[in-house]
């Protein structure tokens, strides 16, 4: 299991013009199965995921492919993790 901590480093504006490729990357790893929640910070300083992913490198791959991360807009850190407890509806999701 991963979260991956996005922080912008460019202004809102140019977040903005990019917001609709970085939406189009989240929806194909939705697809995928690699991601399973996601949302902005708020204040809106920028967002986390969390996915999952058969390796590092693979989330890697994944991150790399984000608009924000090609155009240099957001420093994105991974945090890889290992769930231990958690409530009952999340046990099929997470294990």
């Amino acid at each position: 299991m991963f979260s991956i901590v996005i922080t912008y480093t460019a202004p809102l504006a140019e977040i903005d013009r990019h917001l609709q490729a970085h939406g189009a990357w989240l929806d194909s790893n939705y697809e995928s199965g690699h991601f399973l929640a996601s949302g902005r910070q708020e204040p809106r300083s920028g967002g986390m995921v969390l996915a999952t992913a058969t390796s590092r490198a693979e989330i890697d791959r994944i991150v790399a492919r984000d608009p924000f991360h090609i155009h240099e807009l957001a420093e994105h850190r991974v945090i890889e993790w290992i769930p231990s407890t958690m409530v009952d509806p999340l046990k099929a999701v997470l294990t």
